[in-house]
């Protein structure tokens, strides 16, 4: 066999004139015979954790297996999905289901903890003066896929997670993110999507607003630089090393901006900015899954976090037909009827979820499409929400995972196992192994 592809390099440009012109992805630019993943065209990998408050219906509650809603069957061709889940029936071969999990970490605190244990498996200090837990899972995915990137992370809500029933005292750092970029650091979860599209793009409206305040940035940065560098030669060893920290920081901006500058946005349609919060919770909903499919689109983010509503909401389902409020429908007192508008609310999440997914696999990637080189943790840190227990927890991973995933199947675990065997198995699969996550006992086999 003779091959006569001839090779470019990724890095390689076109120059004239004073001008240095970057090429796009180019065919040549994959050498002949070898596989797109041992290339510099290997398609990126993007993860995201979507939580949902208030557990799912299982068959915990006084009626048994008969009632419940949420657990698939079966694996290969003979994997089926629950009556919750049914909306994922053209992914269904992404979908990975857990069944035997538990989180000993969110025990005894209700509502207070569970948003920030279902990603660090580690009860929080409630004695600290302030944050006291441990660095989660997404944040740590983070640091191995995300640094190249606008934004290392994206922590989004559809509705404010600060005023709610669950939030008071210390309760506030543990219920209202699923993010801690340290052990001391919760980072918030913006749910006003016009600031979410300005993290994204930059500020302004359109196009030449952004790029015109981008301008203004970069040069008053550049300003700020010369300014300080010169001020340190002037001071003394403490003040030398308060101003080093300022320009960390300072040097952490420019990268971003760079990087922001840089991107390429060819390849997709940048919607208006949005005017801030809908009043409609169907479409806030939405815009929020929305606007992350762009930045992974986009490649302006790889790892994202949403909480789909908050924990201990009033929100009201009136669009589906359900005028009571979840969290007080949430104890249920194994009432069928509140049974059925529970599943009815967890079916409905999982169908916006799922319209997502749609806009993943829609979109190609080099050889496969976004979903192909995505995977999704979703679920809850609550089972039977009358209970307020912590086992079995709903769980599913979905994507193909760059080929590290292979779904269609339902994986029920002989014995109760730490959530956090799921999360150090993740961590293996994105590059980012270590020995132990949270309270994890080990890794999770067969998927």
């Amino acid at each position: 066999m003779y091959l006569t592809k001839r090779h470019l390099s990724r890095r390689a440009v076109l120059r004239g004139a004073g001008v240095t012109l970057a090429l796009p992805l180019l065919d040549a630019m994959v050498p002949a015979a070898t596989a797109l993943a041992q290339t510099a065209a290997k398609p990126k990998l993007r993860m995201g954790f979507f939580y949902i408050p208030h557990g799912a219906i299982m068959g915990n509650t006084s009626h048994g297996s008969a009632m419940d809603r949420w657990t698939p069957s079966g694996a290969g061709a003979d994997f089926k999905l629950s009556p919750i889940l049914a909306s994922l029936e053209p992914y269904k071969k992404y979908v990975t289901s857990f069944g035997n999990l538990e989180n000993k970490a969110m025990i005894g605190g209700v509502h207070s903890l569970a948003p920030a244990t279902w990603l660090s498996g580690v009860k929080p200090e409630r004695a600290a003066r302030g944050a006291s837990m441990e660095t989660t899972l997404d944040q740590v995915v983070a640091r191995q896929i995300g640094q190249d990137t606008t934004l290392p992370s994206l922590e989004v809500a559809a509705e404010t997670t600060q005023q709610n029933a669950a939030c008071s005292g210390s309760a506030c750092f543990y219920n209202t993110t699923l993010s801690f970029r340290d052990a001391h650091s919760p980072l918030p979860m913006e749910f006003n999507p016009r600031k979410v599209f300005t993290q994204l793009f930059g500020e302004g409206d359109t196009p030449e607003e952004r790029a015109a305040i981008a301008s203004q940035t970069s040069s008053l940065l550049d300003r700020v630089r010369e300014r300080t560098s010169a001020l340190q030669r002037d001071l003394g060893a403490a003040d030398r090393a308060r101003l080093g920290d300022y320009l960390d920081t300072v040097r952490e901006i420019e990268r971003r901006v760079q990087l922001a500058s840089s991107r390429d946005l060819s390849a997709i349609t940048v919607p208006g900015a949005p005017i801030g919060e809908l009043s409609k919770f169907d479409e806030q909903v939405d815009l929020l899954f929305d606007l992350i499919a762009l930045a992974y689109r986009a490649d302006l983010t790889r790892v994202a976090s949403y909480i789909m509503v908050a924990e201990g909401t009033n929100r009201t389902y009136n669009h589906i037909g359900v005028s009571d409020a979840f969290h007080p429908v949430s104890h249920h007192a194994n009432d069928l009827g509140r049974l059925e508008k529970l599943a009815k609310i967890q079916a409905w999440h999982v169908a916006r979820f799922a319209a997502f997914l749609k806009k993943l696999a829609d979109v190609p990637d080099g050889d496969g499409t976004l979903l192909d080189h995505s995977m999704f943790l979703y679920g809850s840190n609550m089972s039977n929400s009358d209970r307020h227990n912590g086992h079995p927890l709903p769980t599913i991973l979905v994507g193909g995972g760059n080929g590290t995933h292979k779904g269609g199947q339902h994986l029920e675990l002989r014995e109760p196992t730490p959530l956090a065997n799921l999360h150090l198995t993740i961590l293996d699969k994105v590059g980012a192994g270590r020995q132990a996550f949270g309270d994890s006992t080990g890794t999770i086999a067969g998927f």
